[in-house]
């Protein structure tokens, strides 16, 4: 059964489920690579490539990350053991190279406005149409404005054109580049790839070595994970964790209804100095400003912790077990390797679902087992604009009088903007939060079910809880000595 209708993106969690089998069994080396290869590829017959070898190449490198390993051998594209997102040499072919394409719309007129528009002397005209000397051209795209019949296009690489902090770039030889000195790590890229051909590395061989060693393992869910699994409820996914070996399972919300109650007072005594305050929940959003905008990074970004480090430290604190984050979100991976987090490892939806059909675990047949709930504003931190209600919602609970003001900045182009307006003294509202996934979390590049039906199941489940407030949450999990400074 596929979960993805991208099959590139199936092929991946076919990968991690195979990986995840061998290591539940405790089968696992590196010359599972070349298994795998070829349990997913047993014929000869090519179906998405030139030929059967470049496929089980792409296995291998898919494997390798998996295996939470760099994808290349041969290139060395990282130098920082940071950088989570990276790019698969062998599936990163199927683009075209150039980024100027002359088309059959070429009428070869009379007028060749194309040619007289060049000033590099590329362009020419051939017996049948215009063409291009790609060793002169220079992609200004002179001569796309230039043609009558629009017959000359202008294209870029979907990854490129994803990536939100021009991270990416092309070497000499087509194949994607990342520049590891601006990446943020939201994943855009990897989203954006029709080839699948940009991968996270996997912490999931070391969370399954760990549950096998039988030691004190918490799981810590994103509120996001709400109907991702079909029709399975909260109550029977934390059950479905639990059954892979961890001990027991929490929600993030339960951190973000900590970290919207602190976070109100922080921006409070902002308000006073008048200074403008952004959220720190999205990672790759903190990446961004502290890469692009260091600033605003240092003046303006909150120092408060995000839900995930907010509830890690509590469990830390009160069980000393290891602890898990599971997520949409692969920035959090590199987030969770910041000398100020406790979180030792992060998987994704993916991972944890590759988990659960390598166990034979299905969570819509599984009995639920009740516990405590974050409030319906900590879990809509998965839902853009979230946050900001939430703290709104903090400070009402708490009696201010004091309004709260808020923007939010929905996707990474948008964080750009509200940042630089940050930057110049431009922004108006008391609290900016930005997401780098248009959307919020629930869109994020390592969710299973599209937004669309996960809002509907979340609202749905979530009308149970309507009544429930952040503070009655804090009255179950007291963070009152819990520090949530960054």
């Amino acid at each position: 059964m596929s979960l993805f209708s991208h099959e590139a993106r199936q092929l991946k969690f076919d990968v991690l489920r195979e990986v995840a089998r061998r290591g539940f069994s405790g089968k696992l080396d590196t010359s599972c690579v070349d298994e795998v290869a070829v349990t997913l590829i047993p014929t000869n017959h090519a179906n998405f490539r030139c030929c059967v070898y470049k496929e089980r190449e792409i296995i291998r490198e898919r494997c390798r990350m998996a295996l939470g390993m760099k994808p290349n051998i041969i290139r060395k594209d990282s130098n920082s053991a940071h950088q989570i997102v990276h790019v698969l040499e062998a599936a990163c072919d199927g683009c075209s190279i150039h980024k100027i394409t002359v088309t059959d719309n070429c009428r070869k007129c009379m007028a060749k406005a194309c040619m007289a528009s060049c000033k590099f002397d590329a362009m020419h005209m051939g017996s049948e149409r215009a063409y291009i000397d790609y060793s002169k051209c220079k992609e200004c795209g002179a001569c796309v404005k230039a043609c009558p019949y629009s017959a000359i296009v202008q294209s870029e690489r979907p990854c490129i054109r994803s990536c939100p902090v021009n991270a990416l770039s092309m070497d000499q030889d087509g194949l994607a580049v990342i520049d590891e000195s601006k990446c943020i790590n939201c994943g855009a890229c990897q989203a954006g790839c029709p080839f699948g051909a940009i991968e996270d590395i996997s912490q999931m061989v070391p969370v399954i070595d760990t549950l096998n060693a039988k030691e004190r393992v918490f799981a810590i869910v994103a509120p996001a994970i709400q109907g991702q699994m079909d029709t399975a409820t909260l109550p029977q996914i934390k059950q479905s964790i639990r059954l892979l070996g961890f001990e027991d399972v929490f929600e993030v919300a339960i951190g973000a209804d900590a970290v919207a109650s602190y976070e109100k007072d922080v921006i409070l005594k902002h308000k006073e100095e008048g200074v403008k305050v952004t959220t720190s929940c999205c990672p790759a959003f903190v990446n961004m400003a502290r890469i692009h905008f260091p600033e605003v990074f240092e003046k303006n970004v909150s120092k408060v912790v995000s839900p995930m480090e907010a509830i890690a430290r509590y469990l830390k604190k009160h069980t000393g077990g290891k602890v898990v984050f599971i997520g949409p979100c692969v920035a959090k991976k590199q987030e969770a390797m910041q000398d100020f987090s406790v979180v030792d490892y992060v998987l994704t939806f993916e991972e944890i679902a590759a988990m659960m059909v390598a166990k034979g675990i299905y969570p819509m047949a599984v009995e639920p087992k009740e516990g405590d709930t974050a409030s319906t504003y900590g879990r809509g931190f998965a839902i853009g604009g979230g946050v900001s209600k939430a703290v709104q919602e903090a400070a009402k609970e708490d009696g201010n009088a004091e309004p709260i003001t808020a923007k939010y900045a929905d996707g990474a182009a948008e964080c750009k903007v509200q940042l630089l307006l940050m930057k110049l003294g431009k922004y108006n509202e008391d609290v900016l939060e930005g997401m780098a996934c248009t959307g919020g979390c629930v869109c994020g590049p390592a969710t299973i079910e599209s937004p669309i039906v996960v809002k509907k199941r979340m609202a749905q489940e979530n009308a149970l809880i309507k009544d429930k407030t952040i503070q009655s949450t804090l009255k179950e999990f007291d963070f009152s000595d819990i520090n949530l400074h960054r």
